[in-house]
């Protein structure tokens, strides 16, 4: 990495997947970085956001006195519901995940593999955790996009050859979105579409734990 090159800020990331987000498309949002996504949706597109716990609709964190306590995300953060959004039941709101009215989801995670595998309900460090919503919501999502940071807080790799955490769900993930790069995940293996500013694809393969297709590397163009 050169001096004069930096990582993508939460808000750029965030940033980043809205825009590809297409218009018309029901997304789900997990809890942590996704939920960020919601403030950057580019102008005139029409994107509804679903919520595991009960939102169809939902819309960014409200303004300061403008909070409404009973109105959380699925992390429990504060979020707003757009006109025609709705609460609804529960068991609802896993009938549209399980059922393949999901466009998309967009997810954190611990780890994925080049083949799709997502890992992001435990580290193997811990021994007890919960899944939560998240194996029904990887499985019935058309397609499953990763905002996460590229590596470990000790600068290992979170994207690998093959898993080796717990499976959330197997060769679910089409793309992977990090602070410091896009990465696709194709039938042949990963694709590397663009790298934060200031980064070259060799950056980016020299912390990512699998091989990377680096023949037609973009810049991510930043919007905050």
């Amino acid at each position: 990495m050169s001096e004069t090159s930096t990582l993508l800020t939460r808000d750029q990331i965030a940033a980043t997947v809205a825009n590809d987000l297409e218009d018309n498309w029901l997304v789900n949002l997990g809890i942590g970085m996704p939920t960020l996504i919601p403030a950057f949706i580019p102008q005139g597109r029409d994107v509804m956001f679903h919520s595991e716990n009960g939102v169809v609709g939902m819309g960014p964190p409200p303004l300061p006195g403008e909070e409404e306590q009973d109105l959380v995300s699925a992390g429990k953060g504060l979020v707003t519901l757009i006109p025609g959004g709705a609460y609804v039941h529960h068991t609802d709101s896993f009938a549209i995940a399980r059922g393949g009215r999901l466009d998309c989801a967009v997810l954190g995670a611990f780890q994925v593999a080049a083949n799709g595998d997502l890992c992001n309900w435990r580290l193997p460090t811990q021994k007890s955790g919960s899944v939560g919503g998240a194996m029904d919501i990887a499985a019935g999502a058309k397609r499953v996009f990763v905002m996460m940071t590229h590596t470990t807080r000790e600068g290992d790799a979170k994207i690998v050859a093959e898993r080796n955490y717990p499976l959330t769900a197997g060769g679910v993930v089409s793309k992977i979105y990090t602070d410091m790069a896009v990465i696709a995940i194709k039938p042949d293996g990963l694709v590397l579409e663009a790298v934060a500013p200031g980064l070259t694809a060799d950056d980016v393969q020299a912390v990512t734990g699998a091989p990377l297709d680096t023949t037609n590397v973009a810049t991510i163009a930043l919007a905050v």
